[in-house]
């Protein structure tokens, strides 16, 4: 993509408005423009990392067993009475009538849809366990939306629902989306530390939080050290396993926010040496929560004993829409944004230092497609501007890699290549340069994949 080309409304100054860091590098990175309160345009820089988000949660939900569908927005408010949680749910949903006077919804979470959707078709016990998914907007009229995308009214969830026999059927559908949490957050590049939590209007007894470590944090977390030294698990664990020791690893190591006013336990479970006080950002959350949802709205299967039973039920969720500014509160510096290559909009940007000369602009163009030709992302900064805005905007938008042509360097016939997130700068001949930038991203996206 050649930056002359593309839409990218960066800002030189740091809006009034925002007051966390992320906030403030999403608008002068020109990745989102606010439309109304807690509203958000995803521009085409900050789109195209929430879609690379939604790719890595598509590929850990299918990998690990998860169906992905796709539910509407607007629901009927008939289905929140069936489950009793209509008039419960306060001000947050935005509720409304169409043209024939039926109550309708925006949906805030589709318990009860996708409960709906199960009941109609499926009947025997022979057809789970089962589990669907989507990745759709939702709205909660937040009281006081803030901070960006972090929270904001209308966002991108991702939702899978699981359907089982028994509780302790269902509790083997949890530890495979727990497992596949762990994986997501690290292929993007997180440290996501689980921490047991309350499950609120969602019910059941058991829940976790995914929390990610960054110091602008909105929640304290109590964590045990080597938590953060816990091995993911490989691209090739076994869904259809056990996976409960895989999980208990993550959950014997006492973990705790405080919200959860769990720091006096804290202290008392976890040795001196081992206690680690940190910030946080909540980016997911998984529920199990029985047949809450399945008894009042009668989603029922025949069993192997020929009997009629409820469905044991979970739901997981991740917020996208949340995750990419919680990357940017964990990955920045005084610059600007730095990506993980992962997530990256683009994984080089390709700066030419003097566009219009001749010799320069033709060094450029060949490399440019180069890069393509490799299979490399790039984003070609071919406006006729100063090289220091260039490195600005560079900086500013946290491209992984910067390659770097001007007419000194071609002389010599030589190249630079800039590390974003080391700042690292490696001299290189022209000829070998793409093969370098190759050499450097190949490896992170295997480590990613």
């Amino acid at each position: 993509m050649r930056l002359s080309r593309y839409f990218l409304p960066v800002l030189k100054e740091t809006p009034k408005e925002a007051e966390i860091i992320s906030h403030r590098l999403m608008l002068r990175a020109g990745m989102i423009s606010q439309q109304a309160a807690g509203m958000y345009a995803w521009l085409p820089l900050g789109y195209k990392v929430l879609r690379k988000i939604q790719q890595i949660i598509e590929e850990e939900q299918n990998r690990a067993g998860a169906i992905e569908l796709l539910m509407p927005t607007l629901q009927s408010a008939d289905l929140w009475r069936e489950s009793g949680r209509y008039e419960d749910y306060g001000k947050e949903m935005l509720r409304m009538q169409d043209r024939h006077e039926r109550d309708m919804l925006y949906g805030p979470t589709n318990e009860e849809m996708i409960t709906a959707i199960f009941r109609s078709s499926v009947r025997s016990y022979k057809d789970l366990p089962l589990n669907l998914y989507h990745i759709q907007w939702k709205f909660r009229d937040e009281i006081r939306p803030r901070f960006g995308t972090m929270r904001s009214r209308e966002f991108l969830m991702k939702d899978a629902y699981s359907f089982d026999l028994s509780k302790e059927e269902a509790v083997k559908s949890y530890n495979r989306m727990f497992v596949a949490y762990l994986r997501t957050y690290w292929r993007m590049g997180l440290t996501a530390i689980p921490m047991r939590a309350e499950t609120g209007p969602i019910g059941g007894d058991l829940s976790h939080e995914f929390i990610v470590l960054a110091d602008t944090g909105e929640s304290g977390v109590f964590c045990h050290a080597d938590l953060l030294d816990t091995a993911i698990p490989s691209a090739d664990v076994d869904f259809d396993g056990d996976l409960s020791s895989i999980v208990s690893d993550w959950t014997s190591l006492y973990a705790a926010t405080e919200d959860m006013h769990d720091e006096t336990e804290f202290d008392s479970k976890v040795p001196q040496d081992k206690r680690i006080a940190a910030r946080g950002i909540e980016v997911g959350q998984v529920f199990y929560f029985g047949t809450k949802y399945s008894e009042p709205m009668g989603a029922r299967v025949t069993g192997p004993d020929g009997k009629d039973t409820a469905v044991h039920m979970g739901s997981y969720g991740i917020g996208l829409t949340r995750i990419v500014p919680a990357i940017i509160e964990a990955s920045h510096d005084d610059d600007g944004i730095v990506w993980p290559v992962s997530v990256a909009p683009f994984e080089v940007v390709l700066i030419n230092l003097k566009s219009g000369d001749a010799q320069c602009d033709a060094a450029n163009e060949k490399l440019y497609g180069q890069l393509h030709a490799a299979g490399l992302d790039a984003l070609y900064d071919d406006r006729e501007t100063g090289a220091g805005q260039k490195f600005a905007t560079a900086d500013l938008i946290g491209i992984p890699f910067q390659l770097i042509v001007g007419p000194r360097g071609l002389a010599a016939g030589e190249v630079e290549i800039k590390h974003r997130k080391t700042g690292e700068r490696e001299t290189i001949g022209v000829e070998d340069a793409v093969a370098r930038l190759k050499a450097l991203i190949e490896p992170e996206r295997r480590d990613a994949a």
